[in-house]
């Protein structure tokens, strides 16, 4: 299976609002809505489109899904909210099946988090996924914890830069 990890675009600051209501900024759904237009550029399809329950993710998910005529596609999958357990987001993924695409659209820390579960077989990788950056890893597999290998990794804009 092939996996996709999308970082939420720019949100507003959090000033004295619920970090969970934060919405994207203007600049950052304009950027996301670039990226969503790589992806149907670059025939990039997914199975299904997961998002964080929080909305600057769900905004950015949407934006995608709206981008590549794939809204029937959106979850929420509440694991991929702050704090989520990187085996159970796995675990979940792989239940679409080996031949499946998914997009995880998500947070920091806990994005890296996962992909340098998913490519050290548990240890720590340095990375960090910039507001906007992707990630994808072929062939996710669970057998006792997650492994896949890590294709590429790319920021804003390197993607809008190939658009």
């Amino acid at each position: 299976m092939n996996l996709y990890i999308l970082r939420h675009g720019k949100a507003g600051h959090p000033s004295g609002q619920d970090d969970a209501t934060r919405a994207l900024t203007a600049e950052g759904r304009r950027e996301i809505r670039k990226i969503g237009r790589w992806m149907r550029k670059e025939k990039i399809r997914f199975d299904t489109i997961a998002t964080s329950p929080l909305v600057r993710a769900r905004e950015t998910a949407e934006i995608v899904a709206r981008a590549l005529a794939q809204k029937d596609r959106l979850e929420v999958w509440d694991e991929l909210g702050p704090g989520g357990d990187p085996d159970t987001i796995c675990y979940h993924a792989v239940q679409e099946g080996k031949d499946a695409a998914v997009l995880l659209v998500g947070h920091e820390p806990d994005l890296s988090g996962l992909i340098g579960r998913i490519i050290t077989g548990g240890g720590r990788a340095s990375l960090a996924l910039t507001k906007g950056g992707c990630a994808k890893i072929r062939s996710l597999m669970y057998e006792k914890r997650p492994s896949g290998e890590l294709q590429w990794l790319l920021t804003p804009s390197q993607m809008i830069a190939m658009r």
